[in-house]
This record gives C-alpha cells, sequence and structure tokens, in this order.
C-alpha cells in the first residue's frame, strides 16, 4: 500500500488554492466562497485563497467565478495536508477546463 499524499489519489486531503480573478470583490463574498480568505491587490486583482477539498469543489468554485462575470486570471494550488509545498506555478486560464 503506498503512502502517497497526492490528493487524486487520497481523497481525504484538501489542497490549499489560489484563485486570481480580474476586479475587486467585496469581502461579503466570503460566504458564497465557502470561507475562502479574500486579499484584494493593489493592481486590481482578488485573490480567493483557501482550502479545497476536491475536485468538484474546485469546479463549483470556478463556475462562481464565471456566474459573477469576473475574468479569472489564474487558478494555483499552494499546498496540500498540514505541511507539504506543492509549488507554486500558475495555470492561466487557457488550463482551466
Amino acid at each position: 500500500m503506498s503512502n502517497n499524499s497526492d490528493p487524486t489519489t487520497n481523497p481525504g486531503l484538501s489542497v490549499v488554492y489560489q484563485i486570481r480573478i480580474k476586479g475587486h470583490l467585496g469581502h461579503q463574498w466570503t460566504d458564497w466562497f465557502e470561507g475562502l480568505t479574500i486579499t484584494l491587490e493593489e493592481d486590481g486583482d482578488t485573490l480567493l485563497t483557501g482550502p479545497v477539498v476536491d475536485q468538484a469543489a474546485l469546479h463549483g468554485l470556478l463556475k462562481k467565478v464565471r456566474d459573477l462575470g469576473m475574468p479569472l486570471v489564474s487558478v494555483s494550488p499552494l499546498e496540500h495536508g498540514p505541511s507539504t509545498t506543492l509549488g507554486t506555478g500558475q495555470a492561466d486560464q487557457s488550463d482551466v477546463k
């Protein structure tokens, strides 16, 4: 049995994602985005950051971004589990399916 900590093979681990959208989103949207931290950047972008339990939940969040009509800039996995770093490679909109 493998001890692999990959969230795609171990659904018990959530992954911390950073979703960047174009435009500022008010903090009143925190509940709608399931408790993700909303950070307003000086360049006019908004960062949504927090744990996402699985790919279905991630797709649900991306649908909410789409429903707002705000352009998606990037989706980046930051870490999974309590202390393991995945890296900060960014996926642009063409990488999100």
